[in-house]
């Protein structure tokens, strides 16, 4: 059986080799949920790309966005690994995270020196 997390991050242009490089550590690297042993997780995969821009309108985003199907994805590690990174600008980091057994995605910044969920805090699934 697969356990898959749907993770979004959206970055300030400068900092597109970052996302790539955190991209990377998802397919090689990344810790699996109660296989420590196991590594890789999947991979980011961008939805700005001025070629293949996938949203709609008439003009291009002006923020990198990436996305990714993760398998058994430690997302403790996820988190941790995310705010590690030597963002750029780290303020303008938002990382989305919805969990298999979850309803909607949970926002996460880096703020201060810490990695804080800003929404939602409340509702949860059983609201």
């Amino acid at each position: 059986m697969s356990w898959v997390a749907n993770v979004m991050i959206s970055v300030d242009m400068a900092d597109n080799a970052n996302v790539e490089a955190l991209s990377e550590w998802l397919r090689t690297a990344a810790p699996r949920c109660a296989q420590p042993e196991a590594r890789g997780v999947g991979f980011l995969n961008l939805l700005t790309s001025a070629d293949t821009n996938q949203w709609g309108g008439w003009k291009q985003p002006e923020c990198e966005v990436c996305e990714g199907a993760l398998n058994h994805a430690d997302l403790d590690a996820l988190k941790q690994r995310a705010f590690e990174v030597p963002w750029r600008e780290p303020n303008l980091v938002q990382l989305l995270v919805m969990d298999q057994e979850e309803g909607f995605f949970r926002m996460w910044m880096i703020r201060g020196n810490e990695l804080r969920q800003f929404a939602p805090l409340e509702p949860n699934e059983e609201d």
